[in-house]
Parts: structure tokens; C-alpha cells; sequence
């Protein structure tokens, strides 16, 4: 019964992992929720009135959400600065709250300064956020001169309450973040590796639903491998081992994507194409039953199994002889150890479970240091023996220096000019609408340019936060009838509201809007200023904030979505121009270069577009072409990034893989795909540039390559693999992005 309540909580805390990585939302919720209370539990014991208890609660959210750095110490710093920052801020407010002019214009002056803060990095953007959001609570709560001393006291109390849940009760420090992304990579390598599982089993029927569900767990592997990346600097000891842990997760994420595209090829009728895996909604090649025997099928299935349980176990401290068994079955694959007669696409499936099974053992070492190796094959320690000359070879590099822009084009600058501009509009139009609820229109204004850097983002996010608050209108009339005047029930129900807004912001700006609404119906309970009326102007100020928003982002210094994601794009392709370029001169013999951060350079370009491209592949935009080019070229450049990945991580290698030697040739050979990706970046920046996409014979031929080389067993093969398909991906790229083709040359 023990073990199997060990089991139960194992899988519950690995489904909690996969959830949220790094337990950051479930973190983020209970430190506000529990800052609010204790503020809350506070002043009750003081005997403050209602408007002091609004008003903590309100100061305590702002002093936990506003606070981003990674370490403990920069942020007691930061903390520390937010505090006289609130003060002057609510004092300012109630002094300037019945001078109409003198605050409206001291109003966009604080906005302009907040926005324009963020290019002093995470402090300046916490401090400007703090000084605007605790001049809303004093306009929200009515401030006035005579009420100071309490509300300043009420505000102190708040950031107490906030260092304490921060630094005392729910602390989250580099290490331990990291430590638990760890934990995530692995659920969700496991839960990728499931997915494959359920591909192998899956019927003509099924198999868009099993491809989607392996295209899921793919993009999924990838986030938590990038927030790994962004922990990395601060959660390890030192540079050596960040690079470690950084190799190692790389080397896992390219094996489990690679079986998932190998699993896909032995189930088709011909090799199967990367961009499948990375399309949404492509549909899945045709597919029958896999024509092997009856015992090598359930082998496969067995195995798949194995690397599962293996992946679950690593980490959790298990060595036992069992697990070591496992471990020695599926590496002997990489050595054509007891493969089992089959197809060559089958046999290679088995060999991806080998090449993944390495990765996990590289992962366990790298993250829990040595093993027992009393059990070890031969295959497992020649295994072992490549993976700690990789870790020999392995030293730090620095990063270096990117060009700033300045003045109006520097994106902050900008985005305080307009965001001053849209507040001023939001002031004048929601005067309009109501004499004392005018702040919420500004309040929509400031949020829409939050995260935001093109007109398409902020129409967006615009319109996301006019539905949710509809929604949250509704069930902020629902709550407050329901509450009625009972205090504390309302406030157990605000504290439920701010953890589900927490908890899903990252997820849906929709339902993070929704929970705001009906958080702030509550609210207006609470200050016996709720009335149907007050919740629709809500929505009205919202509509009006969200149009100032878009319209000053439209007119003023704009930056229109095409050139936004034209700017990424052509930022993306100058990335796999590098990583390729670097990647197969280190193959060919070249001098070793810092390929994996160039690769995650890549990776983080790409992510960067990806998200910007949401206005144009947004279900509700009317352009249907344009969306689905959108979607086609981010599936094309993500086959891109995971061919150029797999050959960095290949060319790393390169010093200490005996099986792997370089090969001048291929210098050559791949000059023309890295020549086409500069040729369509350069269309991409001008397109008048005359410059044509080359089309000719395979990377193969032009390598000489022998008909006689064996498909799997020489890395050489492999390269080839990759170098073809990725030159097919980047020519690809040229019809959707109107890059002209030249005549094949002989």
C-alpha cells in the first residue's frame, strides 16, 4: 500500500510539473494570496475600516507582482525602493485627486515615466510599475489629504506582508526554480515520449489526433527547455556547469523529437516529412499497420515502454539492477546490439530509442552526478565514455555586445510616447463617460501596451480584454448578489479570484480578465459602491481604453505588424544563417565554435516571432490566406531550427565522438542553403533585392556520397539527412515569401 501511495503522489506531482514548469504560477498565486491575507489579517486586528482593508490588499498585490528579478537579494532592493516610491505616489494622488488639470497632466507625466522606466531592465520596471498601479488605488479608494496617515500605513503593512511571503514563506530562489523546471523537462519528456507510444498503437482513424498530441508534446519540450535555458546563469554554481546542463537538455529535446519523426516515418509509406511535426493541423501521412513481425512489434512497444520508465525514473534516485537492465537494453541499440529483423525504417526506431535513452543517462549524470556503474555493458560504457569527454570538453564563452537603439526608436521611448499620448485620450474621452470612474479607460490604455510591440499585438490584447471583462461584468453581478454585505465572505472570494488571475495569466489574457472583472465587482461591494450601472461603465471605459490603445499605437510612431514580424523574421533567418554556417564549418573541420548558444539564440528568435505572428494567425482575423501563410512559414522556419539544432549538437561532438570525423566537403556542399537563407533574409529587408533562391542536385550527390554507405551507422549519413532536409525547408521558404527562383544549375 506504501508504494503504491508512492506511486500515486509520484504521477500527481508529475502532472503538477508538466502543468505549470517550475511550479512558477502555482508560486506566483500563493505568494500574492498570502501577502493579501496577512495584510488583511492585519489590519482587522488594528480595527481598520473597509476602504484601509481595499486599500492593503490592493498595495499588497501590487508589491508581489511588480517584483521580477531572479535573486533574493536584488529583489529586497527593489523592494526596499518600491516602498518610498508607493508613499510619494498615494500621497501625490490625494493631494492632486480634486485638482482636476494638475492631475490629469501630472497623471500622463507618471505614465510616460513608468513606460519609459522599463529600459532600466527589471527594477526600473517593477519601481514604474509600482508608482503607477498605487496612484489607481488611491483614485480607486478616493484618497484624500486627511486619510493619509493610515492609507501610508496601510501601504507599509502591504510590502511587509509582501517580504515576508517572498522571503520567508514562499520563497523562490535561481536554484530551486531551476531544480524544479528540471522536474518539468522530465514529466514532459515522459508525456512526449507516451504520446509516441499512443502514435505507434494508433489507427488510420486516429492518427491525426495521436500526430497532434506528438506535435503538443514536442512544442511543450521545447518551452520547458527555454525556460531551462533562462534559469541557467543564475540556478547553477558556476559557467562549466550551466553548459553542461545546457548540452544535456539539448541533447534530449533533439532525441525525443528525432524518435517522434522516426516513429512517424516507420508508420508511413515513405520517409516522413519534419514539417509534420511542426505544422498545426497538417494531416498525417497515410498510414497501415506495421508491416514486421508480430514479436518485433511488441518488442518495439515494449521498448517505447522501457524509455518512458526510464525517463520517469531518472532523477528519482533509483539505481536498482532492474533499471540498470533497462538502461543497457536500449543503449545496446546504438551499437546494432540484438536489433531485431525488420525494415530498415522499423530498425531505425529502435536505434532512436538508443540515441534517446543516451540523452536520459547524459541528463541524470549532468544534473546528479555519477552513477553506479558495477552493472554497465560495454555498449552503456562506451556511452558513458563519450559522455565525459564531452564534459571535459566543455568551457565558457562570453557573450557579446548588442547594438542599443536610441531615441525615438529605442522601443520604450516609444512606447511611453505613445502610451502618454493614448492615456491623454482615455483621460478626455473617459471624462466623458463618468466624472469619478474616468481611470479605468487609462488603466485598459496602460495594460494594452503592457508586453506589447506592434499595432496587430495591441488590437489584440485589446479585444482579449474587452471579452473577458464582458464575461467577468456577468459574473461580478452573479458574485455580488450572491455576497450580499457579509465582508469577509467577499474577501475569501476576492483571495479565490487573484490566485485563478494568477494562475492563468500566462495561459489566456481572456480569463485573466475575466477574474479581474469579477474581482473588482467584489470591490465595489465591499466600498457599497456596487451598482449595475458602475459594472457596464466597466465595460464602456474598458471598449474606450482599449480604442485610445490602438489608436495612438496606429497614429503615433507607429509599428505596424508587418514590419514587426518582418524585423524577427529577417532576425530569425540571420540566426540559422550563423548556427548552419557555424555548424557545418566545425563538421568540416573548422575551428570550434559556441554552437548550442547560437542554437538557442535561434530558438529564442523564433520564439519571439512566433508570438508576434498571433495577430495574423488569430482564429477571428478575416485575412484566411494571409494566416495560414503565417502558420505555414513559422512550421517551415521551426523544421529549420530543429535540422540546425541537430547538426550543432552533432558539431559538438565532433572532438570527442570516435564515430564522428569531419569532412571538408561538406563546407561545400551546404554553401548553397546557407547562401539561399542570406538571399531570402535580403528579400525579407528590401524587396527589391534582385537576388535569387538556387534550386540544384541534393546535398548527397554533391557530396559523392557512395550508394553503398549503410542508411544508419555513420554520423556522415545522418549530417547528410539533416543538410537535405533543412535545404529543402529554406527553398521552401521561398514561395511563401515571394523570393524568386533561379534556373537549376547542371
Amino acid at each position: 500500500m506504501r508504494a503504491a501511495g508512492r506511486s500515486v503522489r509520484a504521477r500527481l506531482r508529475d502532472r503538477i510539473a508538466a502543468s505549470d514548469p517550475g511550479l512558477l504560477r502555482l508560486t506566483a498565486g500563493l505568494r500574492t494570496v498570502g501577502a493579501i491575507a496577512l495584510t488583511l489579517a492585519v489590519l482587522a486586528l488594528l480595527g481598520a475600516d473597509v476602504h484601509l482593508l481595499v486599500a492593503g490588499a490592493m498595495a499588497a498585490m501590487v508589491a508581489t507582482f511588480a517584483i521580477r528579478e531572479k535573486q533574493l537579494g536584488a529583489q529586497a532592493v527593489t523592494l526596499a525602493l518600491g516602498l518610498p516610491v508607493a508613499l510619494v505616489s498615494v500621497t501625490l494622488g490625494a493631494v492632486l485627486n480634486a485638482r482636476l488639470y494638475v492631475g490629469d497632466v501630472f497623471f500622463v507625466v507618471l505614465i510616460f515615466c513608468a513606460v519609459y522606466g522599463r529600459r532600466f531592465g527589471d527594477r526600473g520596471t517593477a519601481l514604474g510599475l509600482i508608482g503607477f498601479q498605487v496612484y489607481f488605488l488611491s483614485l480607486f479608494v478616493g484618497a484624500e489629504i486627511s486619510s493619509l496617515p493610515p492609507l501610508c500605513g496601510a501601504i507599509a503593512l502591504a510590502f511587509c506582508a509582501s517580504a515576508v511571503l517572498r522571503f520567508a514563506v514562499v520563497p523562490a530562489t535561481p536554484t530551486g526554480v531551476l531544480l524544479r523546471l528540471r522536474l518539468a523537462f522530465r514529466a514532459r519528456l515522459a508525456q512526449l515520449v507516451s504520446a509516441q507510444l499512443d502514435l505507434l498503437d494508433a489507427g488510420p482513424d486516429e492518427m491525426d489526433k495521436a500526430l497532434e498530441a506528438v506535435r503538443e508534446g514536442t512544442a511543450r519540450l521545447h518551452e520547458t527547455a527555454m525556460m531551462i535555458q533562462a534559469q541557467l546563469e543564475d540556478g547553477t554554481p558556476d559557467e562549466s556547469a550551466a553548459r553542461l546542463v545546457q548540452r544535456r537538455i539539448a541533447d534530449a529535446e533533439i532525441a525525443a523529437e528525432r524518435l517522434g519523426l522516426l516513429l512517424l516515418t516507420a508508420r508511413s509509406a515513405e520517409r516522413a516529412d519534419t514539417l509534420t511535426l511542426h505544422l498545426p493541423g497538417a494531416p498525417a501521412p497515410s498510414v497501415g499497420q506495421l508491416a514486421v513481425p508480430d514479436e518485433a512489434t511488441a518488442t518495439l512497444r515494449r521498448d517505447v515502454q522501457a524509455l518512458r520508465a526510464l525517463v520517469l525514473r531518472a532523477g528519482s534516485g533509483d539505481s536498482g539492477t532492474a533499471l540498470a537492465h533497462v538502461r543497457n537494453r536500449l543503449l545496446g541499440y546504438r551499437d546494432e546490439e540484438n536489433l531485431p529483423p525488420a525494415p530498415a525504417a522499423v530498425q531505425d526506431v529502435f536505434r532512436g530509442i538508443g540515441e534517446a535513452a543516451r540523452s536520459v543517462l547524459g541528463l541524470r549524470i549532468a544534473l546528479d552526478g555519477p552513477l553506479d556503474e558495477s552493472d554497465d555493458t560495454p555498449a552503456t560504457a562506451r556511452s558513458r565514455e563519450e559522455l565525459d569527454a564531452e564534459d571535459a570538453a566543455i568551457d565558457g564563452g562570453e557573450e557579446p555586445a548588442q547594438e542599443q537603439e536610441t531615441g525615438l526608436r529605442r522601443p520604450t521611448t516609444r512606447a511611453a510616447v505613445q502610451v502618454a499620448v493614448g492615456s491623454t485620450l482615455a483621460i478626455v474621452g473617459g471624462e466623458l463617460l463618468s466624472t469619478q470612474r474616468w481611470y479605468w479607460a487609462v488603466l485598459t490604455c496602460w495594460i494594452v501596451f503592457l508586453n506589447t510591440a506592434s499595432t496587430g499585438e495591441i488590437l489584440v490584447k485589446g479585444y482579449r480584454r474587452l471579452l473577458g471583462t464582458v464575461f467577468g461584468v456577468v459574473a461580478g453581478i452573479v458574485l455580488a448578489g450572491l455576497v450580499g454585505q457579509h465582508t469577509w465572505t467577499a474577501f475569501a472570494l476576492v483571495l479565490v479570484l487573484i490566485f485563478a488571475m494568477f494562475y492563468v495569466a500566462p495561459l489566456s489574457y481572456t480569463l485573466m480578465s475575466f477574474f479581474v472583472t469579477a474581482m473588482l465587482g467584489l470591490l465595489y461591494t465591499l466600498l457599497h459602491t456596487y451598482s449595475l450601472d458602475v459594472l457596464l461603465l466597466r465595460v464602456e471605459e474598458t471598449a474606450l481604453g482599449a480604442a485610445c490603445g490602438v489608436i495612438a499605437a496606429a497614429l503615433v510612431l507607429p509599428v505596424r505588424t508587418d514590419r514587426r514580424t518582418n524585423e524577427l523574421l529577417g532576425t530569425v533567418l540571420d540566426r540559422l544563417a550563423e548556427v548552419t554556417e557555424a555548424a557545418v564549418g566545425q563538421l568540416s573541420g573548422g575551428a570550434a565554435d559556441e554552437l548550442l548558444d547560437r542554437a538557442r539564440d535561434l530558438d529564442q528568435a523564433l520564439a519571439d516571432l512566433r508570438a508576434a505572428t498571433q495577430p495574423l494567425t488569430h482564429p477571428v482575423t478575416p485575412l484566411r490566406a494571409r494566416r495560414h501563410t503565417a502558420r505555414y512559414v513559422v512550421a517551415l522556419l521551426e523544421t529549420c531550427a530543429y535540422h540546425a539544432r541537430t547538426l550543432a549538437a552533432t558539431a559538438e561532438l565532433l572532438p570527442t565522438h570516435p564515430s564522428i570525423a569531419a569532412d571538408p566537403r561538406l563546407r561545400g556542399a551546404a554553401g548553397r542553403t546557407v547562401r539561399n537563407i542570406e538571399t531570402i533574409a535580403a528579400r525579407v529587408a528590401d524587396e527589391h533585392a534582385a537576388a535569387r533562391v538556387e534550386t540544384g542536385p541534393s546535398i548527397a550527390s554533391l557530396l559523392g556520397s557512395d550508394a553503398g554507405t549503410p542508411r544508419y551507422g555513420r554520423i556522415t549519413d545522418r549530417v547528410l539527412r539533416h543538410l537535405e532536409r533543412l535545404d529543402e525547408a529554406v527553398v521552401g521558404l521561398a514561395r511563401p515569401l515571394g523570393v524568386p527562383m533561379a534556373e537549376p544549375r547542371a
